[in-house]
């Protein structure tokens, strides 16, 4: 494949936990249960088309990590079973045949953890807020330059820090942005996503040193990140389609004809336009990814003329491909099964510079 791809597969399970290291007043301290959320990365060799049942093999494997945990007293596991510790766990059932892995697992919607199982993960906590806001210089007659609101989401993601302290992070700036105008607050003139995720970065990185990207949703469907220094913004579409995977195992239920809903995201990378103040306009992304929208959804993709085959990590890659000349900023494509699972391709990383 000519660019880089990855699976990635989602599971779940009930349980319940202690963690005695936290103060004793503390209420997770005591006996509580959660229904926990796994997801699972694992790259795939590069310049190689993946077995047609990859993504099938990778959701088992992750299913049978997971019985061990599902329904019980975690404790009865691990000495103190927080989130980090349960995904290192879960990393070394996997790791034997997933070199590369990636994982986040969350404990609730609004909290996890994410990052390498080996390394030191980052905590995540998502946030939200009501605000209105309008952007003052996009063309006359566009939608967004009319006052209007939305239920917006923050995601805080940091190396080396508790929830705790992301919540107290949060709490210092929640009052100016909560049920406010965000055009009325100094540095928010042009509230586009992009512009809101860099003026939560500038403010949240002096008490989180450890901070590593705010994402900001609009939507369900749309969203941007900051790192403090490149900025990339998601446009999600749904896609109903058919399909028969022409390298699929002779007999098996891929091979047959069936259906599909595919959530596809497109994500898209480069510097802020001087006066709108975002990468592109998320109707623009709409608009040029139409015509391809129209050739995937509600449609046979068997039947498409160059697509070599219909399995999701190459379905994902054909999309990336097809974009790129429509949309240059594009760094990568998410294609989702109606589960949670898929593949992802993303832009190749550039060659080391030669001296």
């Amino acid at each position: 494949m000519p660019c880089a791809s990855h699976l990635f597969v989602r599971g779940r399970f009930e349980a319940a936990r202690r963690l005695p290291r936290l103060p004793r007043q503390a209420a997770e301290h005591g006996l509580h249960g959660h229904g926990f959320e796994a997801l699972v990365r694992v790259p795939l060799a590069a310049g190689m088309a993946p077995p047609a049942d990859a993504l099938q093999q990778l959701r088992q494997r992750l299913a049978l990590a997971l019985q061990p945990l599902q329904y019980r007293d975690l404790n009865q596991l691990l000495e103190h079973p927080d989130d980090e510790a349960l995904a290192r766990w879960l990393a070394l059932r996997l790791q034997p045949s997933a070199g590369g892995l990636r994982m986040q697992l969350h404990s609730t919607p609004e909290r996890g953890v994410a990052g390498d199982p080996a390394q030191a993960l980052d905590s995540l906590r998502r946030y939200r807020f009501l605000a209105a806001h309008f952007l003052p210089s996009v063309p006359a007659g566009h939608k967004c330059g009319r006052l209007h609101g939305h239920a917006f989401e923050v995601e805080l993601r940091a190396g080396q820090a508790a929830y705790p302290e992301l919540d107290a992070c949060w709490q210092a700036l929640a009052g100016q942005l909560e049920h406010s105008l965000l055009n009325d607050i100094e540095g928010l003139h042009n509230p586009t996503s992009e512009m809101l995720a860099a003026w939560i970065w500038q403010r949240a990185r002096p008490r989180l040193p450890g901070l590593r990207s705010v994402s900001v949703l609009e939507t369900g469907s749309s969203g941007a990140r900051f790192d403090g220094s490149a900025f990339v913004i998601w446009k999600e579409f749904s896609l109903d389609s058919a399909l028969q995977v022409q390298r699929a195992v002779p007999g098996s239920a891929q091979a047959r004809l069936h259906g599909q809903t595919f959530r596809l995201r497109l994500r898209l990378s480069a510097p802020l336009h001087e006066v709108l103040g975002w990468v592109v306009d998320f109707g623009d992304v709409k608009t040029l990814f139409r015509p391809l929208f129209e050739r995937l959804d509600h449609q046979p993709l068997h039947e498409i003329e160059g697509l070599p085959d219909t399995d999701t990590p190459t379905l994902a890659a054909w999309v990336f491909e097809r974009c790129r000349p429509q949309l240059p900023q594009l760094c990568g494509v998410d294609l989702a099964e109606a589960d949670g699972c898929g593949a992802a391709a993303r832009a190749p990383a550039p060659p080391p510079a030669h001296r």
